[in-house]
């Protein structure tokens, strides 16, 4: 057997992908070793040479760098820049408010950076503190960072693995890979070569791996790796390498805050110029010219989608998920796909007996009366799982299910009674079975075994039926095996041989011999209860939930079935299939399959990166090491709450306090009703400030006099503007809003009629304000400006309460549903009156009071936006009478 070139000299790092195919031998003189181990100064030697068995953190930022980073977005400077200018104008109020939103986005931000590199630092602390290895012959404790390639190590029961081992002993050894590789059951380990060289991480029988725990059985390994060469150090490195991707809702802020900048800046130019030709004193132009970007440029935005994010994520709490970085709360609005993992997410992470056949009968719970009571038995007595005084249950997992399914029989209690062991032969990877020997309360004694069908059908000469027994039909055993099999269960076999007296030697020869089947227990670690109506209510969403698994693809195949995730016309893809894709391929694959079985960590990186390559917005769930880098690549990484491991909750954006997968449901419809009252508060803002813009522009060109003041469009924009566009952060959700699909990650966010809306509605907004004016000069009244301020701000309250939906109007939503806007328009409308009618509020906004009639035309022009938002809305209604948007 040859190794890679890399693996050969222990002065390398040895490469990880061939040593399963070594024999012993092979892998022992490859590292230049013995089953004595080294010694010390061969050991200290090597140390010096590849260095600790710890993994790399990285460069870290300085928390001064991190909360810098914060600040260098275009939309931040075009904010600190609206802070100057409102300072400079004497505006303190709206200085210091522009002022406290950037610090409060760079605070967010600040957090989400420095809780991301949490996420090595708890990858870390999987490490084993300690290790037995053996040096000069003997075993002895080392601190695990100085355990280097060629120890041998000593593996028991409970202890953490602390580097990548190739197996050179293994008596009745099992491993918990669940972590790793996704494996929910322990896995049987031996020390024989392996042929296939592409087998995955859960198949590889003769490895051990870093952080992973012995949990039956004793055995020792040859260090191959260690720190970063090991797999854990492998996820290590795709963690640092895959990045926090920008959510769909930032991207187009980005560039819609981009767009606006210059469009506003270029407009206010036109204005301040159009007013020095026209002869208008240049101060007082470049005051309004300033004063309009400030009033244009919606600097609430920030504000708007961090509360709404805020209230978004206190709203999750209360349906048991943890958010951990506010943007994934709108990021949830817009998934596509859902990419979960099977254990512990879609399932409950705990094997459970749900078949027996016996006596040529299969069902879902054992029969009663012989053989049945017989098979009752071997399950609970050829058992090492224990019961403690609380009732929980410890011990293997399959012999956990194994004896709580016994232990729910109608008479466990009588059926196990009276049969105290006095002897055992422990399970072995090479028989695949165990055998435990009692004392029979009719005289004698009794031994049952238990293991692979295989493997009894091997021992077994005769089948128990009723009361008697009849010659075995090995052809029926194995058609009744795969009957189980199919669906998806791991399948057992039990039986039973009565003994007048013992052997003198209790051997595997002497005792699985001439045995008698009892029956056949199947065993899978079944789905959540809720997850199958969670699976379906995505699919109504347009949203694709896919499985990736490192289970073994017939598990996962029956476990998809049953939550309806697989159809006839889906596809299973392997983790060996899909290694030997190119990423075109991949990607070209990734739209059909929907069950990824056997696969590494890095192909769950692969999978999430090929959807992103078709533009889709990614939720990856997951609970395991093995999860966390996809974790961190997805749009929304999710971990599980209760059994999820450190570095997978903070890898993540979103914690399930309840792993349970329909919690994700709940906190998707969530994130829908977030984007939607953002899309709201867009509509508002941009529809209210292009009318300024319009009435400004539009107004002189007409030859009218200049229609607001500096100070009152400033008023607008802190009145009227943003405090209502902050209450639309509370509107419930609609009513379809888990029966539509998500709108595309690339869509505008000016796309579905929002920017028609902005336009026609902010031109009729300028149009009524011309009119306002109009008809304030020709009343001859000296208060025209105020009319038109006046007209100006409840034309853009009526026109928050006509948004609150695209389709339905505001008295079939209820006038009092959004009680926060409500309150909101109201306080507001008051400001404005007393804006309009305290003697010290004319002084500084130059207003004077309006008389009855000037009055009633302000109200007039004022409601005609929210009449024409309604008949808008009721247009739309009788064009598209369903509910599907």
């Amino acid at each position: 057997m040859s190794l890679p070139a890399a693996s050969r000299a222990t002065e390398e790092s040895p490469a990880p992908a061939a040593w399963h195919t070594c024999s012993v031998a092979t892998a022992l003189a490859a590292l230049r070793t013995a089953p004595a181990g080294l010694t010390d100064a061969d050991a200290r030697r090597r140390l010096a040479t590849h260095g600790p068995n710890t993994l790399a953190i990285g460069e870290r930022r300085s928390p001064l760098r991190i909360f810098a980073a914060q600040l260098t977005d275009f939309m931040v400077l075009v904010l600190v820049a609206a802070a100057a200018v409102s300072a400079v104008l004497g505006d303190v109020v709206d200085a210091i408010a522009i002022t406290a939103i950037i610090v409060l986005d760079a605070v967010v931000g600040f957090v989400q950076e420095y809780r991301a590199e949490r996420a090595m630092a708890a990858l870390r602390a999987l490490a084993a503190p300690t290790a037995t290895v053996v040096r000069d012959g003997v075993p002895r404790v080392v601190p695990a960072a100085e355990v280097v390639p060629g120890d041998v190590v000593v593996l028991e029961a409970g202890r953490i693995v602390p580097a990548d081992l190739r197996l050179i002993d293994a008596a009745s050894l099992r491993m918990q890979e669940a972590s790793l590789t996704g494996e929910s059951m322990p896995v049987e380990k031996s020390t024989a070569a392996l042929a296939t060289p592409d087998l995955p991480l859960g198949d590889r029988t003769n490895m051990a791996y870093k952080s992973t725990v012995a949990t039956y059985g004793r055995g020792r390994g040859v260090v191959v790796a260690t720190g970063m060469a090991t797999e854990l150090g492998r996820i290590a490195a795709h963690l640092g390498v895959a990045r926090d991707v920008a959510t769909p809702l930032q991207r187009r802020l980005a560039d819609l805050g981009r767009r606006l900048a210059i469009a506003v800046l270029t407009i206010c130019a036109l204005v301040f110029a159009a007013g020095l030709v026209r002869g208008e004193p240049p101060l007082l132009m470049f005051m309004t010219a300033v004063s309009l970007a400030v009033a244009a440029i919606p600097e609430a935005l920030p504000a708007v989608l961090t509360v709404s994010l805020a209230l978004g994520a206190h709203a999750m709490v209360r349906r048991n998920a943890l958010v951990r970085k506010l943007p994934a709360v709108e990021s949830l609005g817009s998934v596509t796909y859902v990419c979960a993992d099977k254990t512990g997410t879609l399932t409950m992470n705990r094997m459970s007996a749900e078949a027996f056949h016996c006596d040529d009968v299969t069902t879902d719970v054992p029969g009663t009366g012989a053989p049945w009571d017989d098979l009752v038995r071997a399950m609970a007595l050829d058992n090492d799982a224990v019961v403690h005084a609380d009732g929980e249950m410890a011990g293997d997992p399959l012999e956990v299910a194994l004896l709580l399914a016994a232990r729910r029989s109608a008479d466990a209690g009588a059926l196990l009674d009276g049969h105290p062991r006095v002897a055992e032969i422990p399970f072995d990877a090479e028989r695949r079975c165990m055998t435990t020997i009692h004392r029979d309360p009719a005289g004698g004694f009794v031994s049952f075994t238990k293991g692979a069908t295989e493997a009894i059908a091997a021992c077994a000469t005769t089948i128990a039926t009723g009361r008697t027994r009849r010659p075995l039909v090995p052809d029926e055993i194995h058609a009744a095996t795969e009957r189980m099999a199919s669906d998806g269960l791991r399948v057992l076999a039990c039986a039973v041989r009565r003994w007048p007296a013992l052997p003198a030697a209790i051997t595997p020869e002497t005792m699985e011999r001439d045995l008698t089947l009892l029956g056949l227990v199947g065993v899978i670690d079944p789905p959540r209860s809720a997850a199958r109506d969670a699976v379906e209510t995505c699919r109504e969403a347009g949203i694709v939930p896919v499985m990736i698994t490192g289970d073994h693809p017939g598990t996962a195949r029956a476990v998809a079935r049953r939550l309806g995730m697989l159809g006839a016309d889906d596809a299973l893809l392997t983790g060996s299939a899909l290694a030997a894709m190119s990423d075109d391929e991949l990607a070209a694959a990734v739209r059909r399959v929907r069950v990824y079985a056997r696969v590494a960590p890095e192909q769950k990186l692969a999978i999430v990166r090929a959807l992103q390559r078709h533009g889709e917005v990614v939720a990856m769930t997951g609970d395991g090491v093995n999860d966390a880098p996809a974790l961190t690549q997805a749009d929304v990484g999710i971990a599980m709450g209760v059994t999820g491991t450190d570095v997978a909750k903070e890898a993540s954006d979103l914690v399930l306090l309840d792993d349970d997968f329909a919690t994700i449901v709940a906190a998707i419809r969530e994130g829908r009703r977030i984007l939607d009252n953002l899309r709201r508060f867009i509509k508002y803002a941009l529809t209210t400030n292009a009318a300024e813009v319009w009435l400004v522009f539009v107004a002189p060109l007409l030859g009218f006099p200049m229609p607001l003041l500096p100070i009152q469009l400033l008023w607008i924009n802190l009145v009227t503007d943003g405090f209502p566009g902050l209450a639309l952060a509370a509107e419930p959700a609609e009513r379809d809003v888990m029966r539509r699909p998500p709108r595309p990650p690339r869509e505008s966010l000016l796309a579905r009629g929002l920017a028609a809306h902005a336009l026609w509605v902010s031109v009729l907004m300028a149009g009524l304000g011309i009119a306002t004016l109009a008809a304030g000069i020709a009343l001859g009244s000296a208060a025209w400006q105020t009319m038109v301020f006046t007209g100006l701000a409840i034309a853009q309250l009526g026109h928050v309460l006509a948004i609150r939906s695209e389709r339905e109007s505001l008295f079939t939503q209820g006038v009092a549903s959004n009680p926060a806007l409500l309150a909101t328009v109201a306080a507001m409308l008051a400001l404005q009156l007393a804006a309009v009618y305290v003697p010290a509020m004319n002084v500084v906004l130059h207003t004077a009071p309006l008389s009855g009639v000037e009055l009633a035309i302000t109200l007039g022009a004022g409601s005609v936006v929210f009449v024409a938002v309604e008949l808008e809305k009721w247009i739309r209604r009788r064009k598209e009478p369903s509910c599907q948007r």
